[in-house]
């Protein structure tokens, strides 16, 4: 298994939420958070932005199913300007469902 973080545009979140949809990918969590790349902020209008407001998609699907699922953020994220995001793939050694105790997706 592997947990895919994306972070998007908030104005981008509902039509990359909407495509995994689509391709049968319902099980996400989204965060609302703040943050900078490489660019180090936003200068609009003599105005320095630090941190720009993003929002974060987690999921967790199984390994064959991870560059699928990116794909599609990066097609449905990309404006093709500085701060469109990035996206974090990192293993997951094990998953429970609270509810039931149940071991596994």
């Amino acid at each position: 298994m592997k947990m895919i973080k994306g972070i998007v545009r908030p104005e981008k979140v509902e039509e990359v939420v909407d495509a995994l949809a689509e391709e049968g990918f319902v099980a996400l969590t989204k965060i609302d958070v703040v943050g900078r790349g490489k660019q180090k902020g936003l200068d609009v209008g003599g105005i320095h932005y630090d941190e720009l407001p993003k929002t974060m998609l987690m999921i967790v699907t199984d390994d064959d199913k991870v560059d699928k699922i990116a794909n599609t953020i990066i097609e449905k994220g990309r404006t093709g300007h500085f701060g469109d995001g990035k996206i974090f793939i990192t293993p997951v050694e094990e998953a429970y469902t609270i509810r039931t105790g149940a071991k596994g997706m």
